[in-house]
Parts: C-alpha cells; sequence; structure tokens
C-alpha cells in the first residue's frame, strides 16, 4: 500500500511538521511505501523558501513544489507548483493532506475526486483569532465553509485531534467522516534522561519555560505581565525557546517596560533532540499562554519529564491535562490567574507534586506507537472499500 502525505511544510518546526514527521517516519519503518510531498517554505510568516532540502528524511522519501501565495478575498492560500500532477502520477493508495484552508489541500481533493483515490484530512484545525477584525473572522468563516463543501465531501476521512477539535468541524465538515486520533510522543526518547544535555546553553538553575513559536497566538504578552505581577519569591528567569515569528523585539520591549527585562531570555530553535529534551526536563515549570491549541504536544513532553505545567484552557488543552488534574488551568488573557498559578506552582509543592504524579501517568496513554497505528488501522481499511 502506497501513501502519500501532502504538507505545506516538512522538516521544520511545528506541531503539524512533528505529525507528519512521525507517522511517515514509524509508517516506513514499518514496512509502508510512504511518501512526503512538502512545499519548499521554511517560515510561513517570513516567506522564507529553501532550496537546500535533504530528499530523504528519517527514511522517508520527500518531494519538494515550489508554492506560490495566492490572495484569496484578502487571505493567503499558498498553492504547491505541479502538485496536482504529482499526485496523479504517484499511484497513491490513499493521500493524507494536512492543515486546513491552505490549497494543497484543495489540491490534493481534486486529484482524489478525479482518481477515485481515497482522501484522509488532517485539519489541524484552528478557530478564528478573536483579536482578527470582524470582516477577517467572516472571511475565515466563510473559508470554514467552503472547505467543508468541497475537500470535506471529498474525504472518506477526516481526522481530528482531539473531541473538541471534532466538534468544532462538525459545524461544518460532515460528522459521518470524523475520526478521532491523538498524536503522541516518543515515550522512550523522554525515558532516558540520561541521555539529554544543556551544555553550552547556560542555562539558570531555575527557570519557567514557554516552547513554540514565538507568535501572536501564543499569549506571551499575558507571560511576560503574569511574570512582572509575581512576588520576588515567585519570581524566576523565563526562558522562550522557539523561532521568532515576528513578536520577538515587542516581547523583549514589554519586558523592559514591565521591570522584568533581565528576567526573559529568547533561546530560538534548539535543533538538538538532547538539548530540546534536557531545557524542557530542567524546567521550573511549562508554560503555555496560548489564544489557542488544537492540541499542544508540548504539554505531553513536559508530563513525560515530570515538568509541572500551567497552561490556558483553551482548545485541546484541558483534554490533555485531564480538566486541570494534570496541570494548572487558567483562562485565557486573565493575567492575575495566570500568575497566582504561576506562584502556586511554587509555593504549593504538595498540589505541584500531586498534579506532576497524574500528569506522568497520563502521558504513558499517548505514544506514537498508538497513534501510527491507529493511522495505518484507518489507510487499510479506506483502502479496502
Amino acid at each position: 500500500m502506497k501513501i502519500v502525505h501532502v504538507a505545506l511544510r516538512f522538516d521544520a518546526p511545528g506541531g503539524v511538521e512533528t505529525t507528519v514527521h512521525e507517522v511517515t517516519r514509524r509508517l516506513r519503518a514499518a514496512g509502508e511505501d510512504v511518501e512526503v510531498y512538502a512545499s519548499d517554505l521554511y517560515d510561513e510568516p517570513r516567506w522564507e523558501r529553501r532550496t537546500n532540502y535533504a530528499a530523504e528524511v528519517d527514511g522517508v522519501p520527500v518531494k519538494r513544489f515550489a508554492v506560490e501565495k495566492r490572495l484569496v478575498p484578502g487571505l493567503t492560500m499558498p498553492l504547491m507548483v505541479g502538485l496536482v500532477d504529482a499526485l496523479a502520477e504517484s499511484g497513491a493508495d490513499v493521500i493524507h493532506a494536512h492543515s486546513h484552508r491552505y490549497g494543497h489541500v484543495l489540491e490534493a481533493a481534486a486529484v482524489a475526486a478525479r482518481r477515485g483515490i481515497p482522501l484522509v484530512v488532517s485539519p489541524h484545525y484552528h478557530p478564528a483569532d478573536r483579536r482578527e477584525p470582524p470582516v477577517k473572522r467572516a472571511l475565515l468563516r466563510l473559508q470554514d465553509v467552503g472547505f467543508g463543501m468541497t475537500a470535506y465531501r471529498v474525504a472518506r476521512a477526516i481526522v481530528a485531534q482531539t473531541e473538541l477539535e471534532g466538534r468544532l468541524l462538525r459545524e461544518f465538515a460532515p460528522s459521518d467522516r470524523l475520526r478521532v486520533i491523538p498524536p503522541g510522543i516518543d515515550l522512550a526518547a523522554w525515558d532516558a534522561p540520561a541521555l539529554d544535555r544543556t551544555d553550552g546553553l547556560g542555562l539558570p538553575d531555575d527557570y519557567y519555560l514557554f516552547v513554540g513559536r514565538i507568535a501572536s497566538n501564543k499569549g506571551l504578552p499575558n507571560l511576560i505581565d503574569a511574570l512582572a505581577r509575581l512576588p520576588r519569591e515567585a519570581r524566576r528567569p523565563l526562558l522562550l525557546m522557539g523561532r521568532d515569528w515576528g513578536e520577538g523585539s515587542a516581547l523583549a520591549a514589554r519586558a523592559n517596560a514591565r521591570g522584568v527585562g533581565e528576567l526573559v531570555r529568547f533561546l530560538g530553535h534548539v535543533d538538538s533532540p538532547h538539548q530540546y529534551r534536557g531545557v524542557v526536563r530542567r524546567a521550573t515549570a511549562l508554560v503555555l499562554p496560548s489564544e489557542w491549541e488544537a492540541f499542544g504536544l508540548v504539554l505531553l513532553e513536559a508530563m513525560a519529564a515530570g515538568v509541572p505545567v500551567v497552561a490556558t484552557a483553551v482548545g485541546g488543552v484541558p483534554d490533555v491535562l485531564d480538566q486541570g488534574r494534570a496541570g494548572r488551568l487558567v483562562p485565557y488573557g486573565d493575567v492575575d490567574a495566570l500568575a497566582a498559578a504561576l506562584a502556586e506552582t511554587v509555593g504549593d509543592l504538595e498540589a505541584t507534586r500531586r498534579r506532576v504524579s497524574a500528569a506522568t501517568a497520563r502521558a504513558r496513554e499517548y505514544d506514537w506507537s498508538v497513534s501510527v497505528a491507529r493511522h495505518r488501522a484507518l489507510y487499510r481499511e479506506l483502502a479496502r472499500r
């Protein structure tokens, strides 16, 4: 059985990218004929395209396509040049497209409909940002409905990561095709702390940690403000680990204005898996103050590492944190609640230990092997039909 995954970006930082990478390399290792079709885009906000990609990543062949940024009533919807012909000639038994409101999903659906190839779509759905102007939100909603009437009508299966994402997708996508398959983490890697290291990074002894894109939807201004409101005994350095999507300068200026500039440090993207895990493992607490997270893989990583978690109760986060039993949940945008949760994490050690114990046990339920097995079963079911 040949499976072709289609994603805008591959071999680049990001939750969607991690999911595609882990699923495809594990399917390939299990003997499936898997390829990835991706664009030459590396960084979407900067529209940074690259040409020096490897033709194979962890045993998975990757075909790259030039990406064209087209305007759709004030919105961007990148299209991959040549993707339609390549998919039509791929010999795929199943096509699996990732993301929502992107041109490559429509291109994959067009080929699947014309050739009768089973199509799977993982939207990794993100509702319209509440900070967007009403007109922009309305246009995004029109795109939701448009995809529901086109690509999702063609799809034989629509994969949501959480029950909440599934409920949101049911508002515009065929409900009878929805499947919930959570992502996972590499538990074996997180169970080997002796291999992790932080040499050369000059980390402080105690620190709060954010992991993710330094982007406008991650709630980082609220985190800076919360850090400034902490009592002295609860203050710790704040490390921000991830690529800067254009917000770094404004956040640094905000930290200086709030009097905590010396506490905030930008680590950037840490490429080494051993260093990445080392930074997470040593954190006093992981903080995820996002406006929305479809799932939040970094939550599972912190949970597996035994690191306390403070996060906003948005998207799939409450499901991952077992409605607050595996980490502290706060409303998005409530700076006082975020500051209080951080202070409680380092002040009420008994409650923190209870949550960490529940979190490490819950993390055992999520492993990529389980997620990949469910994807593989889905592909075989659709191919048999």
